[in-house]
C-alpha cells in the first residue's frame, strides 16, 4: 500500500525528482547483502572446521615425529577422526544458535566464553560414546590431549584473526553493513547522532522519520491524529527503504508514544529495538540485540534470518518444481474439465499482496463464471457463481496449485499466511490489530491456520482475528519442520479441506 505514497514518501527523504532513480539503485543490493552475510558465516564456519581438524593432525605428526623421527607416517590413529566428530559438533551447535551471523563477528567479547565452553561440551560427548561404544582403546591418549589442548586456542587465534578481518571489510558505506532506521523526537535523534559514530558500530543509517512534539494545548484527538500520521508516514518509509532494523529513540518517559511506536512497526519485516544506550549491558535478564557494536532491547525480529531464507526458498523451488513435473498430466486434465464445463479462461488471475505489501498477481485455476465489471465479494456456500468442475476442485484445494508458478518466480512461498483479496487487506488492515503483520513474510499456498480449519468465508472480524493469530503464531515459530508439517497436513488432515468451496 505504500506505493500509493511515493510522492509524500520521496518529499520526507527530502530526494529530488531526478534523483529517484539513485534512491532505487541504493535499494538494490539487498540480495548481495545477503549473500555476503552468507559467505561470511561459511567463511567463519569453514575456519573453525579446518582449525579443528588441521591441529589434530598436526598435532599427530609431531607425536609421530617425536617418537620415531620420520616425518611423515604411513598411517594415522583415531584422534584425527575423533577431531572431525568434535568438529561437527561444533558446527551444527554454532549453526543451531546462530554463533556464525555477522553480528557475532563484528566483536571480540563473546568468543572465549562461548567457544570455550562448547569445546568441553563437544570433546565430552565424544568421549562419552567413544567409551559406550568400547572404541576408546583404539585412541592415542597423547594425541587425543594434544589435540584437545592445542584446538581451543587455535579456534580461538582464527576466530579473533576472522573478527579483524570482517570489521576490516565493513564500513559504513558498503552495502553489507546492517543498514538501520532511526525514530523519534528531532532532539532524540540530535542525541543520537551527537554521542554515536554509525561506522565505528558497524551500521549505515539509511534513514530517519522525525515525529513531531504536539502542541500541549491540543485535544486528544487532535495529538491521536497528528501522531497517527506521522507513523503511517514513518511506516511507508520503511517499507519502502527496507532496513534491516528499526531503532525508536523516544524517551521512556513517553510511555503512550513507545507503544503506539511498537505497535506501528511490528508490521514491517524490520527488527524493531528499543532506545539503544551502554546502559543495558547492566541488564542481563533483559533481551539485549546487538546490531553491529550497537546495543538496544530487541522487541521484535525480523521474521527469518538470512540462514533461513535460504533454508526456507531451497525448501520451495525444490518442491515447487518437482511438484509442477510430476503434476502436469493433472494440470492439462483440469485445464480441459474447466474450458468444457464453462467459458473462459482457463487460469484466473488476482492482484494479491504479498512480501512487504508488495502486490502482485496470483494465479488459481477458474472455479467461477467469468462476469464483466463485478464487484469483488467473498465465494460463500452454495455460491451461484461456482461452477461445477469449479466446486470440485475448491473442495479438493486443486485450484491452488497454479500457484506453484508464483512460488518459483519468488512471489509466494509453499507455506506461509494466505494472500487475501486487496479490499480485505485494506478493510482487515484497519479493524483488526497487527493484521498487517501478515505481510512481514511471504504469502503460502497453504498455511497454519488453512491446516487448522481456518478457510473460507470471514463473516465477522472474529472469523479474521482467529485466522490473523494462526498466521502470527507461524510467522513468530516459524522452522522448517514446521513448514514440512503444514505441507503433510494440507494434504492428509481433513482439517485442511473444511469450510472449502
Amino acid at each position: 500500500m505504500f506505493q500509493d505514497r511515493l510522492p509524500e514518501i520521496y518529499e520526507s527523504l527530502s530526494v529530488p525528482a531526478g534523483d529517484r532513480r539513485d534512491v532505487w539503485a541504493a535499494l538494490m543490493p539487498r540480495r548481495r547483502r545477503a549473500a555476503f552475510r552468507l559467505g561470511i558465516s561459511a567463511a567463519v564456519a569453514m575456519a573453525d572446521l579446518l582449525t579443528i581438524i588441521g591441529s589434530a593432525y598436526a598435532v599427530e605428526l609431531l607425536y609421530f615425529y617425536a617418537t620415531t623421527g620420520q616425518i611423515l607416517p604411513e598411517g594415522f590413529s583415531t584422534a584425527p577422526q575423533i577431531s572431525a566428530l568434535v568438529a561437527l559438533i561444533v558446527l551444527l551447535t554454532n549453526l543451531v544458535r546462530e554463533e556464525y551471523s555477522i553480528e557475532n563477528q563484528l566483536s571480540y567479547q563473546p568468543h572465549l566464553r562461548r567457544t570455550a565452553t562448547l569445546w568441553l561440551t563437544a570433546w565430552a560427548a565424544v568421549l562419552v560414546v567413544g567409551f559406550a561404544t568400547k572404541t576408546t582403546h583404539d585412541l592415542s591418549r597423547v594425541v587425543s590431549i594434544g589435540s584437545f589442548l592445542a584446538g581451543l586456542p587455535a579456534i580461538l587465534l582464527v576466530r579473533l584473526m576472522m573478527v579483524a578481518l570482517v570489521r576490516r571489510a565493513i564500513t559504513a558505506e558498503s552495502a553489507s553493513v546492517n543498514r538501520v532506521h532511526l525514530v523519534g523526537f528531532e532532539e532524540d535523534i540530535a542525541r543520537f547522532y551527537a554521542h554515536n559514530d554509525a561506522e565505528s558500530l558497524g551500521l549505515r543509517v539509511i534513514g530517519t522519520s522525525y515525529l513531531r512534539r504536539v502542541d500541549p494545548a491540543a485535544d486528544a484527538a487532535a495529538r491521536d491524529a497528528q501522531m497517527s500520521e506521522d507513523l503511517d508516514l514513518a511506516v511507508s518509509v520503511v517499507r519502502f527503504l527496507r532496513p534491516d532494523d528499526v531503532f525508536i529513540l523516544v524517551p521512556w518517559s513517553d510511555v503512550s508514544d513507545i507503544e503506539r511506536c511498537v505497535d506501528a512497526f511490528l508490521r514491517v519485516p524490520a527488527a524493531l529495538h528499543l532506545r539503544p544506550g551502554a546502559v543495558m549491558e547492566r541488564f542481563p535478564d533483559l533481551h539485549v540485540a546487538r546490531v553491529g557494536r550497537l546495543s538496544g532491547i530487541g522487541i521484535g525480529r525480523r521474521p527469518l534470518h538470512s540462514g533461513e531464507i535460504f533454508l526456507k526458498r531451497a525448501l520451495d523451488l525444490s518442491v515447487a518444481l518437482a511438484a509442477l513435473v510430476l503434476l502436469a498430466p493433472l494440470f492439462a486434465a483440469v485445464a480441459l474439465l474447466i474450458k468444457l464445463d464453462s467459458p473462459g479462461p482457463v487460469f484466473f488471475r488476482q492482484k494479491r499482496y504479498g512480501f512487504n505489501q508488495q502486490p502482485f498477481a496470483v494465479y488459481k485455476f477458474r472455479s467461477m463464471k467469468t462476469e464483466r465489471d463485478a464487484v469483488f465479494r467473498q465465494a460463500s456456500r452454495n455460491d451461484a457463481r461456482i461452477t461445477r468442475i469449479g466446486a470440485v476442485l475448491r473442495r479438493s484445494n486443486i485450484d491452488e496449485l497454479p500457484q506453484l508458478i508464483n512460488v518459483i518466480l519468488g512471489e509466494m512461498s509453499l507455506v506461509g499466511p494466505r494472500p487475501h483479496a486487496l479490499a480485505h487487506d485494506r478493510s482487515f488492515e484497519r479493524r483488526i490489530a497487527l493484521y498487517a503483520r501478515r505481510h512481514n513474510v511471504k504469502p503460502g499456498i497453504t498455511g497454519w491456520a488453512q491446516v487448522n480449519g481456518l478457510r473460507g468465508e470471514t463473516l465477522t472480524d472474529l472469523d479474521m482475528e482467529r485466522r490473523v493469530s494462526h498466521d502470527l503464531h507461524y510467522i513468530d515459530n516459524w522452522s522448517i519442520w514446521l513448514d514440512i508439517q503444514i505441507l503433510f497436513q494440507t494434504v492428509f488432515s481433513p482439517r485442511a479441506y473444511r469450510n472449502a468451496y
